[in-house]
């Protein structure tokens, strides 16, 4: 690959450690890394004159397949489960063409909107719908991207959410992750697909899968990711099952440190944010959809003034009715605004969480700001 020079920038938001923002300057890169950045760099050019450029946009949550099915009027109005009970039969009438169409259109809305790296959370597989169709869908797309084969195990017979038809076998689950591990997952520096072990939700699979999964995940090296405290009701069925609030459930399973990220986390209370913030814990914020269902407005101040990293997610179209991660970060800017004063978040900080912080919160150390050695996303 050629030597590229990006050159004339305006405007150069690093997002390095010392959070530089540099004007007038050039940017070199080899091989897809970033290798220099002064003034009059020789090489092969793009002018970007009058340009700001900024680090890929990070999204850390996303159900990909939900594309197909934004602005369902059965569930326009309704909470979390009463939206989820009304699409779970729709979802049910995929397969394979739809998850990976799903995919495609999903991906390009996100890279429209600046985004290049995604994760996918998807959780159900009916008519023979596999997660190699998502990952095949990101590779023509171009993104980077972190699969997270998700699952639910208990369906409604067993006082789950979920119907039983849409609910999978637990040893089965368990063979399909060791599967899509062993045949995807690049733990390189600067690789284009990760897998995730990704549980859908406490309401939604049993102690047992919740523990084994993250026994599995932390035997094969990969990181873990849920739902979790989205909203009042979710809290509720914690305290009624599990005789505890989210936080500690997830300490209870074995859910908790820097390999772990949580989205929503809209109810998270001071002692879990702390416990987040001790063991390196990291948060998906989903400000749209949160709106949308009337889940509230997520603590991201105070995760981020105790020193828990947060990423944005744009989550599911079918709970966002869109996919735009720029707007993801106008959102939390506007929402800290209206949650805790007109100056607790800058629009550098709303940045900062849909770059670095996506980057941070998905282990990838070697993204998320525009400095030399790292990849020019």
């Amino acid at each position: 690959m050629p030597r590229i020079i990006i050159k004339n920038i305006s405007h150069l938001v690093t997002m390095d450690v010392a959070r530089r923002e540099l004007t007038g300057v050039d940017m070199a890169i080899e091989n897809g890394v970033i290798s220099e950045i002064g003034k009059n760099l020789d090489g092969q050019g793009i002018d970007a004159a009058g340009c700001i450029v900024t680090p890929g946009l990070v999204n850390t949550h996303h159900h990909l397949y939900q594309t197909l099915t934004r602005a369902v009027p059965g569930g326009q109005d309704a909470l979390l489960f009463g939206w989820l009970q009304t699409l779970y039969p729709i979802w049910g009438r995929m397969g394979p063409e739809e998850f990976y169409t799903a995919a495609q259109v999903g991906l390009a809305e996100l890279a429209l909107s600046g985004c290049t790296t995604s994760s996918d959370h998807q959780y159900i597989f009916p008519n023979g719908a596999t997660l190699d169709d998502s990952i095949a869908a990101a590779s023509e797309v171009g993104l980077r991207f972190h699969a997270c084969r998700g699952s639910m195990s208990i369906g409604e017979s067993d006082g789950g959410l979920p119907p039983d038809s849409m609910v999978e076998n637990e040893s089965k689950i368990l063979e399909d992750c060791i599967r899509v591990i062993d045949r995807f997952h690049d733990d390189s520096d600067g690789a284009m697909t990760r897998v995730v072990v990704a549980p859908c939700s406490p309401f939604s699979v049993s102690t047992d899968l919740m523990m084994d999964s993250a026994a599995l995940a932390r035997d094969k090296g990969v990181m873990l990711h849920t739902h979790l405290a989205e909203n009042n009701e979710d809290v509720a069925y914690s305290i009624e099952r599990f005789g505890c609030r989210p936080g500690q459930y997830a300490e209870d399973m074995g859910w908790t440190g820097d390999d772990v990220w949580h989205a929503h986390c809209v109810k998270l209370d001071s002692k879990e944010i702390d416990l987040f913030a001790l063991t390196g814990t990291g948060v998906a914020h989903c400000p749209c959809s949160n709106c949308r269902l009337g889940s509230g407005i997520a603590p991201v101040r105070a995760m981020r003034d105790a020193g828990v990293n947060v990423g944005l997610g744009v989550d599911g179209s079918a709970s966002n009715d869109g996919g735009h991660l720029l707007n993801e970060s106008r959102q939390t800017l506007l929402l800290q605004r209206v949650q805790n004063g007109a100056d607790a978040m800058s629009a550098r900080e709303a940045l900062e969480i849909a770059t670095l912080g996506g980057a941070q919160v998905l282990g990838r150390s070697d993204m998320g700001s525009l400095a030399i050695g790292k990849r020019a996303d």
